[in-house]
């Protein structure tokens, strides 16, 4: 038998001895972290107990502007063992005093007094100066006193070696003492049991039993006497195998007999066997002929999948050309809204712009009327000051007009402009909207409706404004065109406010509603209530796209028949 290369008792004494020092370790680790605790825990109370000796002189020196007391005063608390780095500012947060190892602080003052951890083993105590003046008190100042992980590790330096050295002293013992012992009760035995086993004799395994040394009743004593008792039984097994060969011998002679016999029946199977082979023969023709028949009906159902598949394809083609269409449709109606939009200040800019025709041509005729009083010397006060008064009303007449005019185009230009781009940019919501209700002015002309827009005045988001245009636009139009009657006062409220990073827009009105069958079809492409009357029923499925897709938000539509629609709308902020 080969030498074994890794003893049990050495694995068991390496896997014993990892166990404790693998504990000896924690241990020793957590008693140094406790001693370091305890110790940075003794040095922050001293850095508060300094806070009580130097705050006052430090708080007058700086009431007083006397900067040079208070450096002084810091040069003294860095001669404190504890203290790494002194920090005093004033009121303002300018620095003072900033001695030693120091960490940079916020423009912030503190107001109370507080203990801070820092990057590379720095710590701090933070703490206002407060001066009492005739009872009212005032912040001039804080101070922050900084001490370090050296300073800790000065203090529990002797601690920690003597820790080290009495956990190693503790695992040298332990490992001679563990040592021995295994030598002396594992692995001698062992060794000795090993070498009579491998002069085991399988022709005399009587003479092969184990004979130790051991007086101790324990497991390897136990190993000997089941060992010995293996041999005993392997003993007895000798002998039944003996016994049992010769009975073997005397069944095989049967068994000789037996085949004789066998060889008999063999003959008689084989001939029934011969007529079972034709029967299968025959039955294999017939499956040759229903193979024939199952691949011509597997030709058949190829040629009906062939047509399948080109039926696929044929209706594949038709829906990315039924896909554009919609696209296209979708396109053409925002560009119906912008048209709309269009001819309605143009209708709505002739007003201004004709009374201001007139004004001019009063104003010019008037003009001529005094340039020639004036050729013919037959001017006189009273003209000159009724074709001042005339002058100046029709200047204030052409002013007002024209203003009217330039802001109805301005209005538009910007709406117009950003429904045909998709360029994103920051603006301020609330005038954006105020400017596209400007921009619908002439839809209302003929109607009593109220529209009322709630938004905070400095929001700002950052988007594609056309998107915004288009949906408010939407909204509002469908609501004139299909949520109030002809003769119908309505009321239009749209709310606008930010949650979390978010704005949520909520529009509403109180015309007819819809019931639930139509709402739940509401954002579905093509769908209306006035159809052959003119809708196309893609307003509200451009605004579930521009609301999901470009804004990447949502919307959800509340309605009940005589209780108008309600609009809510959520999207991403975006700000600058």
């Amino acid at each position: 038998m080969g030498a074994v290369k890794t003893g049990l008792s050495r694995k068991l004494l390496t896997r014993v001895l990892s166990v404790y020092f693998a504990l000896t370790l924690i241990v020793t680790i957590g008693q140094i972290f406790t001693e370091y605790l305890s110790t940075k825990s003794h040095i922050e109370s001293e850095l508060q107990t300094l806070k009580n000796t130097f705050s006052e002189s430090l708080t007058r020196a700086i009431w007083e502007l006397n900067n040079e007391q208070a450096k002084s005063i810091a040069s003294g608390l860095m001669e404190v063992p504890i203290v790494s780095g002194v920090q005093i500012r004033d009121e303002n947060g300018d620095y003072i005093a900033d001695y030693g190892v120091t960490m940079p602080q916020s423009q912030t003052q503190i107001h109370e007094g507080r203990m801070e951890d820092h990057s590379g083993g720095v710590f701090g105590y933070s703490f206002p100066l407060i001066f009492d003046f005739s009872g009212r008190t005032s912040q001039v100042g804080d101070v922050t006193l900084y001490s370090n992980f050296d300073i800790i590790f000065g203090r529990i330096e002797v601690g920690v070696f003597f820790l080290i050295g009495n956990a190693i002293i503790k695992t040298a013992f332990l490992v001679f003492l563990f040592m021995t012992a295994f030598r002396r009760m594992l692995s001698e035995p062992l060794a000795e049991i090993t070498e009579q086993m491998s002069s085991f004799d399988p022709d005399h395994p009587e003479d092969s039993k184990i004979q130790l040394t051991i007086h101790d009743d324990n497991e390897l004593h136990q190993l000997q006497i089941s060992y010995n008792q293996v041999i005993d039984d392997l003993i007895h097994s000798q002998n039944k195998l003996h016994g049992t060969q010769e009975k073997l011998r005397q069944a095989n002679r049967k068994l000789d007999d037996q085949n004789l016999i066998l060889e008999q029946e063999v003959a008689k199977k084989t001939a029934s066997l011969s007529q079972i082979m034709l029967d299968l023969e025959q039955q294999k023709d017939e499956l040759i002929a229903n193979q024939r028949e199952l691949r011509q009906e597997n030709e058949n159902r190829q040629y009906v999948e062939d047509e399948l598949r080109k039926r696929n394809a044929e209706l594949a083609h038709s829906m990315e050309n039924l896909r554009l269409a919609k696209d296209q449709l979708v396109e053409s109606e925002r560009m119906a809204s912008l048209g709309g939009l269009v001819a309605g200040i143009a209708h709505d800019v002739n007003t201004p712009l004709g009374v201001s025709v007139t004004a001019a041509s009063f104003l010019h005729e008037r003009l001529e009327n005094l340039r020639s009083a004036y050729n013919d010397k037959s001017l006189t006060n009273k003209t000159m000051a009724a074709f001042i008064e005339e002058a100046e009303q029709s200047t204030l007449l052409l002013l007002s007009n024209l203003n009217r005019a330039s802001e109805l185009i301005a209005s538009f230009k910007q709406v117009a402009v950003d429904q045909t781009s998709e360029a994103e940019r920051v603006f301020n919501l609330n005038t954006y909207l105020h400017e596209i209700l400007q921009s619908l002015q002439p839809s209302f002309k003929q109607a009593r409706h109220q529209v009322e827009i709630e938004c905070p005045e400095e929001l700002e988001i950052r988007c594609a404004p056309g998107v915004i245009a288009q949906i408010t636009t939407n909204m509002i139009m469908n609501s004139l065109n299909h949520g109030f009657d002809s003769d119908q006062q309505g009321h239009i409220k749209l709310k606008v406010s930010e949650e979390d990073e978010h704005i949520v827009m909520q529009y509403s009105d109180d015309g007819r509603g819809i019931n639930e069958r139509d709402l739940n079809r509401l954002f579905d492409a093509f769908f209306t209530t006035k159809r052959g009357q003119g809708g196309s029923g893609l307003g509200t499925h451009i605004m579930y796209n521009l609301v999901t897709q470009t804004l990447g938000g949502r919307i959800v539509a509340n309605s009940q028949p005589g209780q108008g629609l309600t609009y809510t709308i959520r999207f991403p902020k975006r700000g600058h």
